[in-house]
């Protein structure tokens, strides 16, 4: 009896072996293996260097008609290809010139269901494709990311709001730190999150060309494993009546998105890091977004801007009164001018937040426009998102008779199908009157900064504001965000804080707004960070009364020409050089443990630089505004010895004489 059952067993398992279909494919360079596996599901698995880092892992889409991709794997057409091609990046926030290398397998379905897989040499990506007639709306979506073992796991959770349902978030929180065992479904993470085990590379998870669907959160079940999690689409919407008014989801329906039949979902993307500084300079999200959709980018102009929210417009030294007013807005002007900057932004407060032709009394638009105008200094404007969507192509035909280049609107604070129309809405409403854009209160850009080059950045970040009211922006927090949240596309942290405070001596307050950091890391957050319109938040009153690091400040670039990752170690440090022109700049963050790091110049062409250097002064450690200024002759033969402060931080910047 036990030949018989054994004989049934071996011939269970030689008929499954032959049913089940499986196809490999490598990247460019070998070192990553994705292996798609084809039989009841669809699994997919990834290998570093023969080295198991995904385990089988199920992709699936059901539909509400009950269509699912996993009935029709019987009979699956497989096609690959290879692609070696050239992106020319027309807002650089990391390099101009973007190899884009990869190879693909579509595994085409009976079912009018498809599946792309890409391998990069530094990631993976699959997304699902649908050939329906007409329209069709998802039930669902099974994104499945397993692991071979209990990883630690780097994420943002949201935090159930008191009077809304937990898909509502601005998508701005600390990261922690947890096993993968110990994240549930009662755990709401929003991506870029990152999975680090010890002995293998890190694994970066997020998206890419996120449109006309909702965004990808991620949750738990007390596995080794984290599965894509969506936010239901909006049955039913309810206006709150605030300062800052929104408009939330009181009603959710029993679907995901009602979208065309026929199109490409979202890719789901793993960045593979062997070493942690692959990861700050990656850009794969960039690579798998869609193609530009704005012809002529001649009018896109990134730079600096100031931003008077965070210290609450509280300049000093000055013979008005100062607040959201004509003088105080000339002021920002004049310092703009002064240090090199292109614009200035008038945030919340110009108007009523309700009505954007509603103009706060003690500002003359005119008077602004006018005077911006003859110094050169461009200006933007700070609007609210459910404003804007009600009065969007006036208020547009108004900024443009204004010469407003760029504006901010904010407060979304969701990312189901609908908020995503949005995004899409006034991106394509924001390039037929050559307006740049950002949104605050917004999920991560996913791509959508490549498909709109004008959409310069988006904040998702848990930034400088938060001085204001909380001690969250710790310095721990300002390294990992350049390599966990920077995977998402640029951001908006708004740095340049003067007023800078050791833990023991911070306190947060909107009227003198402090940092956790030195001087020096405010200022190196500006090479650090990517953002093509780079905001100084910090009082320009202070700045004026030091010039020397105002002009320091002041040339440093917003998009770049290349960048190298000169050392990194997660949540510990990372130092980034960026080149413009010919030119380098470099810069380093630190968490709260002083260190010393020796950085070779090797990397720069043959030739003499003239170094401008600011780092941490001797005394940062108890007074981080302290720093140093100091000149400087170097070659590719020197060696830079970095001194970093508890929070501190490191700018160089290198012109070739």
């Amino acid at each position: 009896m036990k030949k018989l059952l054994l004989l049934h067993f071996l011939l269970a398992s030689f008929t499954y072996a032959h049913a089940q279909t499986t196809r490999e494919i490598s990247s460019p360079n070998g070192a990553i293996r994705l292996v798609a596996y084809v039989h009841d599901d669809l699994r997919y698995s990834v290998y570093f260097k023969n080295q198991l880092i995904l385990s089988p892992s199920e992709i699936d889409m059901v539909l509400s008609d009950g269509k699912k991709l996993s009935t029709g794997l019987a009979k699956a057409q497989f096609t690959e290809r290879n692609i070696n091609e050239t992106i020319i990046s027309p807002v650089p926030e990391k390099r101009i010139r973007i190899p884009d290398r990869y190879k693909e397998l579509k595994i085409t379905l009976r079912n009018a269901f498809a599946v792309i897989f890409r391998v990069y040499d530094d990631g993976v990506a699959y997304r699902i494709a649908t050939a329906f007639p007409g329209e069709i709306a998802v039930r669902s979506e099974t994104a499945a990311f397993r692991f071979p073992a209990n990883h630690p796991v780097y994420f943002p959770e949201v935090p159930p709001p008191s009077n809304m349902d937990i898909y509502h978030t601005s998508f701005e929180e600390p990261y922690t730190i947890k096993p993968l065992e110990s994240i549930h479904s009662k755990n709401l993470l929003f991506s870029p999150v990152l999975v680090a085990p010890k002995d293998s590379p890190k694994i970066g998870i997020t998206e890419s060309d996120l449109e006309d669907y909702p965004g990808m959160f991620l949750s738990g079940a007390g596995e080794k494993a984290l599965f894509g999690h969506f936010a239901p689409y909006p049955a039913e919407e309810t206006e709150t009546k605030e300062l800052y008014s929104t408009r939330y989801v009181s009603k959710r329906a029993e679907f995901l998105a009602s979208t065309k039949g026929t199109r490409a979902f979202p890719w789901r993307v793993l960045i593979i890091a062997p070493e942690d500084k692959d990861l700050p300079g990656n850009d794969l999200v960039y690579r798998l977004a869609s193609p530009s959709r704005v012809r002529d980018v001649s009018w896109i102009k990134p730079g600096k801007a100031t931003d008077e929210w965070i210290i609450t417009s509280n300049i000093f030294n000055v013979p008005f009164k100062s607040g959201i007013n004509t003088a105080t807005y000339k002021y920002y002007i004049d310092f703009a001018k002064r240090f090199g900057f292109e614009r200035i932004m008038m945030d919340a407060g110009w108007s009523d937040n309700n009505d954007l032709f509603k103009i706060n009394p003690d500002i003359d638009m005119d008077e602004i426009m006018a005077y911006a105008k003859s110094k050169g200094i461009g200006v933007s404007m700070w609007t609210l998102a459910l404003t804007l969507d009600k009065q969007l192509e006036p208020a547009l035909e108004q900024f443009s008779k204004w010469g407003v280049d760029f504006i901010m609107t904010d407060f979304i604070n969701r990312d189901d199908q609908k908020a995503v129309q949005f995004f899409y809405k006034v991106a394509e409403a924001c390039a037929r009157h050559k307006i740049m854009l950002m949104f605050h209160g917004a999920f991560k850009p996913a791509g959508f900064n490549r498909t709109f080059p004008h959409a310069i950045a988006r904040e998702a970040v848990l930034g400088s504001e938060y001085n204001m009211w909380s001690a969250k922006a710790t310095p721990e927090h300002n390294v990992l965000l350049a390599f966990i949240r920077m995977l998402g596309g640029p951001l908006d942290y708004e740095p340049g804080m003067l007023n800078n405070a050791t833990a023991k001596g911070f306190h947060a307050m909107p009227e003198n707004v402090m940092s956790l950091t030195t001087r020096t890391q405010q200022l190196a957050m500006f090479v650090v960070y990517e953002s093509p319109v780079q905001f100084f938040a910090g009082n320009p009153s202070q700045g004026m009364q030091e010039p020397a690091f105002m002009e320091l400040l002041g040339s440093i670039p917003t998009v770049w020409d290349t960048t190298r990752m000169l050392d990194a170690r997660l949540g510990d440090y990372v130092v980034t050089a960026r080149k413009k022109g010919s030119d380098w700049y470099i810069g380093a963050l630190n968490d709260s443990t002083a260190r010393e790091l020796t950085i070779p110049l090797d990397f720069l062409p043959p030739g003499n630089y003239s170094a401008t250097i600011c780092e941490d002064g001797i005394n940062a450690d108890r007074y981080p505004a302290d720093y140093r200024l100091s000149e400087a002759v170097l070659t590719s033969k020197n060696t830079l010895q970095i001194k970093l402060a508890p929070g501190g931080g490191y700018v160089a910047r290198l012109r070739r004489q």
